[in-house]
């Protein structure tokens, strides 16, 4: 069997057994994953991952943060010594301390999370967080394994044909925090623009998000508030279940606009109606980033950006976990340029800078 065709090894970590049994399930009713190990503490994971035999180790841990033990905070560097350490998706509850605690994993190192869905939403069945979390692990697994570079345009060289952008929309859903942090780090202070962001994202978790991506050293960065001026060298993330849109003020000023308006490609906040709202008020001068994320959303809303004269940049496929919305927006033919997301965080700075293009 070829490395391509190899299944995704995974290891299960939750102090609760049935939660255990229920994530297998789920995980091995799909082709192409195999769980190796099922652990109900930190302390069990790590023996586990120390007399697997090194065909068994997994690739992906998939890892409970609230444990008897030792739990999933204390386990996460420990895993993360290991040669070769598999990459560590969090598992967190649906609560501003579940949200706390997964943007603190991510900065130790994790390289997502998943919340985990009450039973109100259908719980482990849901096909939502199924979708979610097939993706997650597969796409993770793939980046952890040789790859072969795909042929693309890579870094293109152009000019930008017009005046330098006037604000940002950046999108992005799976793999997005990472993506995003990654981009954010390479924009630097007194960016001339604002940035507008959508992330797919549970109420709650976006303003850890927020606060996260505020750390970095880039523009600071907070949730987007109803009515807030939108300035200069900030970064104003959708809060979660709301859409994030612009309007323009009668001296010309733009501010945030949220808003409960139905879900579009099932997700609310959604990608699409920020950047129609942009294209509609600055024309040719939107800049519109799609990063990694499943499905399409951000396609429609890039399209508005293109027919007014705007640009659109896409992450490439090599970086990103699942290239779902930047392979549409590239099928397209809408992006001039396919980066991952730190180079694309150094053409957003020379584009707003009004420098063109890198070469």
């Amino acid at each position: 069997m070829s490395l391509a065709a190899a299944p995704v090894r995974v290891l299960l970590c939750d102090d609760s057994a049935t939660v255990r049994a229920a994530l297998a399930r789920v995980l091995e009713q799909e082709g192409g994953i195999r769980v190796v190990g099922r652990a109900r503490d930190g302390r069990e994971a790590l023996a586990l991952l120390d007399s697997l035999p090194e065909a068994e180790r997994p690739e992906v841990v998939l890892l409970d943060l609230e444990m008897p033990v030792m739990d999933g905070m204390t386990a996460l560097p420990l895993i993360l010594r290991r040669h070769a350490p598999p990459a560590v998706i969090v598992a967190s509850s649906l609560t501003q301390r579940g949200a706390a605690a997964a943007m603190a994993a991510l900065r130790a190192g994790a390289v997502d999370y998943v919340p985990k869905p009450g039973a109100a939403g259908g719980g482990l069945a849901d096909p939502a967080f199924r979708a979610e979390l097939l993706a997650k692990i597969r796409g993770w697994a793939r980046m952890r394994r040789p790859q072969v570079p795909a042929p693309g345009p890579g870094r293109a060289a152009w000019g930008l044909g017009g005046p330098a952008p006037r604000v940002v929309g950046i999108g992005c859903s799976t793999g997005g925090p990472q993506a995003l942090s990654a981009l954010v780090r390479r924009l630097g202070r007194g960016l001339p623009v604002p940035v507008l962001v959508v992330q797919h994202m549970p109420a709650g978790f976006t303003a850890m998000l927020a606060d996260h991506l505020d750390r970095l050293g880039g523009p600071g960065c907070a949730e987007a508030r109803d009515g807030e001026a939108l300035r200069p060298g900030r970064l104003y993330l959708a809060p979660g279940d709301r859409h994030l849109l612009a309007e323009a003020l009668p001296d010309g000023a733009l501010v945030a606009r949220l808003s409960d308006g139905p879900a579009e490609n099932f997700c609310r906040p959604a990608v699409d109606p920020m950047l129609r709202s942009l294209a509609a008020l600055c024309g040719g001068r939107v800049l519109a980033v799609i990063l990694t994320g499943m499905g399409q959303d951000g396609l429609a809303g890039c399209r508005a950006v293109a027919a007014a004269g705007g640009t659109v940049l896409a992450q490439d496929e090599a970086s990103s976990v699942v290239w779902g919305m930047p392979g549409a927006v590239a099928r397209a033919g809408l992006a001039r340029a396919l980066l991952p997301p730190e180079a694309l965080g150094e053409q957003i700075a020379t584009m707003v800078a009004g420098r063109g293009a890198a070469a």
